[in-house]
């Protein structure tokens, strides 16, 4: 993948690294219990504070310090995050102009160890997420060498992945699926209700980053080894993988993001078609696929 050849995201990012991470070390997450929830957290998720600290997210009046919109930096890190987050803005704003609607443009925000969200404090055991309340998406760039240390799954575009599914999200957000979804929780009866429609809303940011890699794989000059890295990276934050990794059985009913095999696929299809409507993960038979 050449991501040198994406566009920029015209002052998208807010470098916040280098901050001395949250006071009081921020979230702390240990033992066996902690290693899961942080697992199922780390990858992809929408808000950490659900799963690490219970409870609806609430807006916060606290602001980080470091960094703002528009600043520059010359590292590679930031001029990748920055060239990803420039080409998602491209896609997505080009197919809701097609479809008569506005395109907001979500801000990234990378820090280390720890920072301040609009959901909350954020720590670097969570992992990259979005937070609907101030429209930014979190990363830790030190978590992509824990994504492939861990998980085996590593590489340029398994990364642009990372960032494209949590657009994803922001692209749930803009055309109001993720509120439908959570009045869906809400009213759900049981547990695994409830986790199934968390399944489908993650499955369907899977099949809209597939759909952001389509739509970039001639200007990025995407190759069918790039392909295979976001494959094996779904493959490895399937939950039935990461249950196993864990040491417990695989409970299909607690899972809250789809197996190995669900996330392949629906990344596949949104990467095969390059068309979000094909992005129905909520018909019921769909998340068979």
């Amino acid at each position: 993948m050449d991501w040198r050849n994406l566009p920029g995201s015209g002052g998208g990012i807010e470098d916040r690294r280098g901050g001395g991470g949250l006071p009081g070390g921020g979230l702390a997450v240990g033992g066996v219990g902690g290693l899961i929830l942080a697992l199922l957290a780390m990858f992809f998720g929408v808000d950490p504070s659900v799963v690490l600290g219970g409870g609806n997210p609430t807006p916060t009046q606290t602001q980080a310090p470091q960094g703002t919109p528009g600043e520059t930096a010359t590292d590679e890190d930031y001029q990748f995050m920055d060239r990803v987050l420039g080409s998602t803005n491209q896609v997505w704003g080009s197919i809701f102009q097609q479809a008569g609607r506005t395109y907001t443009r979500p801000n990234l925000v990378l820090y280390s160890q720890g920072t301040q969200s609009g959901c909350g404090q954020a720590s670097s055991a969570v992992g990259p997420f979005y937070c609907p309340l101030d429209n930014k998406i979190y990363i830790d760039t030190a978590f992509f060498a824990t994504m492939q240390r861990r998980l085996g799954g590593g590489g340029d575009f398994a990364y642009s992945y990372v960032v494209a599914h949590e657009v994803g999200h922001h692209v749930q957000n803009e055309l109001g699926i993720a509120d439908q979804v959570e009045r869906k929780q809400r009213a759900a009866r049981s547990e695994a209700e409830q986790n199934s429609y968390g399944v489908r809303l993650e499955l369907q940011a899977d099949c809209f980053a597939g759909v952001w890699g389509n739509r970039v794989q001639s200007q990025a000059q995407i190759t069918r080894e790039d392909v295979q890295e976001a494959v094996n990276t779904a493959q490895a934050i399937g939950d039935d993988n990461l249950q196993r990794q864990a040491g417990g059985r695989v409970v299909p009913d607690s899972f809250t993001h789809g197996s190995s095999q669900q996330r392949v696929n629906w990344f596949m299809r949104g990467f095969e078609s390059g068309d979000p409507n094909q992005c129905d993960t909520f018909t019921p038979a769909y998340t068979q696929l």
